[in-house]
Formats: C-alpha cells, structure tokens, sequence
C-alpha cells in the first residue's frame, strides 16, 4: 500500500471520525471539489486500504432526473464550461467527454396545415395549440431577481440573487484573511426556496461562478466570513435557505455575470444574473 499524500491522509482522518460518510459531505468539511475527493477515495480504496466507496440514490427521482435529459436529448450534458484537472494521488487519469450522436437523414414530407403544436414530454411545448399554455421560465435576470430551476433529484427550486458584494475586501479582511497584492474579493448573497415536495440535497452553492468579461469563470474561494454565513448543505421542502459565496480574483478583472448550475457543465437548468457597472 503506497502512503498517502497529505490531502489523502486528511480524507481518510475524517473519514475515520464517522467511519461512514457521504463523498460530498467530506469534501464539504475539507473544502474540495466532491469529484476529487470521490476520485482520491476511489485510488486509495484500490491501493489495499480497508474501505469501500458507494453510492446511493432515490431510484424514483433518478429515473424522473433521466426521463427529462431524455426528453430535451441532454443526458450527457452539453460541453463543459472549462477545462477542469482533477488532483490525484495516483497515475490515474479520467476522460471526459462524448461522441455526438450521428444524425440520419430522412425524406422530407409534405407540410400538413397546422393543427397541434408539440414539443418535449412533459415540457411547455408537450400541449395542444389550442390548450392554453403555460408561462415558460425565465433563466435570466439581474441582481434581485429570482429564478427558477430544477435539481437532480427532482426538487423545484426559486434561487433569488440578493446582494452582489464588489469589491468586498472589508468584509474579508474583517474576517481575518489576507489578500495578495493585486487580488480582490467579491461576495455573493444568494437564497433558495424549494417549492417542491422533493428534498434538495446537494450545497446549494456549489456551482455558482462569476463570469468574467473574457468568458472565464471564477470558482469559490474555500473560506467563510463570520459576518456572512455560508450555505449549509441541502434544502428541505418548502423551507428558505440563504448562504454568502465568496470569491477572489485578480483585482483587474471585469465581472459581467454570476451563474449557478446544477452541475459543471451549462444545461437547460443554469441560470444566469447580469452584473451592471
């Protein structure tokens, strides 16, 4: 068995204080990336140690999570924001990506007159044009706004951008940290409220960026302020959860939007706020 790095041999002490724990709950109270930490465990569960990496799922919510990437053709996800390297403690490396599916050609057919209008199962579209229907969702707005989106799981989610913070050096300074030379902080005030009957259970910030005037995203920093808490993980049924993300970046950086995903990648579900100057 090869001895763990210093990254790994914390893994594996909190791991050790429960003896049974969730990927991402560790990683919540290390501060990492849920994948790199799935990905360590899984190395170090391969190199003889005594430990066993699952997984578990609501079956009922996963099969409605696949029926509906299937229904827009997105269960793999559109292309990813931007390249991402996970930190391993061993050679392992993980593809990414997919073949696009091939298109088939098919002979054109005469246009009947219009009589229904269709779309996706279970979408907007999935009605007659004679039926009244319903209001699409927006997944835009500015700072203020609140928008709806979608979990994994199924819940329904309204997340409100409440306050976007920048500069907000005092606040970080204040809390005991330190900036480099050259760097600022910004810090963004969010709320979810579940609507649904479904439990959200992922840390609701977890993929909220910034979107830079170049198109580079910038991901959270790793600390918390005592004067604005952090996000704790999941939602409940019909409750209303708020958080403060924190973020530093090179202090010449024009921040144009924030953005918040379910996951890595941008799909129908992502949601987009516009930063004015």
């Amino acid at each position: 068995m090869v001895v763990p790095d210093p990254v790994d041999a914390r893994l594996l002490a909190v791991l050790a204080e429960s003896g049974r724990a969730a990927v991402h709950e560790i990683a919540q109270r290390l501060g990492m990336d849920p994948r790199e930490a799935a990905m360590r465990l899984i190395t170090l569960s391969g190199s003889g140690l005594p430990l066993l990496v699952g997984v578990e799922c609501d079956p009922n919510g996963v099969r409605r999570a696949l029926a509906n990437a299937a229904a827009y053709g997105n269960y793999m996800g559109g292309p990813p924001s931007g390249p991402y390297s996970v930190h391993q403690s061993g050679p392992h490396q993980v593809p990414y990506g997919q073949q696009p599916p091939i298109s088939q050609p098919f002979p054109a057919q005469p246009q009947a007159a219009p009589q229904a209008t269709w779309g996706p199962p279970q979408s907007a579209g999935w009605v007659r044009a004679d039926q009244p229907q319903p209001k699409p969702f927006s997944r835009t707005g500015k700072i203020g706004s609140a928008l709806d989106a979608d979990s994994l799981e199924g819940a329904r989610l309204s997340i409100q951008l409440v306050e976007f913070v920048d500069p907000a050096d005092f606040l970080f300074t204040a809390a005991g940290y330190k900036l480099a030379e050259g760097e600022r902080a910004v810090v963004v005030h969010t709320e979810i409220t579940n609507t649904s009957q479904v439990p959200y259970t992922s840390l609701p910030d977890m993929y909220l960026v910034l979107v830079t005037k170049t198109g580079e995203t910038v991901t959270k920093a790793p600390v918390s302020l005592s004067s604005r808490p952090a996000h704790k993980l999941g939602v409940q049924p019909g409750e209303t959860a708020g958080g403060h993300t924190v973020f530093v970046l090179p202090d010449t950086t024009d921040v144009i939007q924030v953005r918040w995903s379910v996951r890595p990648e941008v799909d129908m579900n992502t949601l987009v706020w516009t930063v004015e100057d």
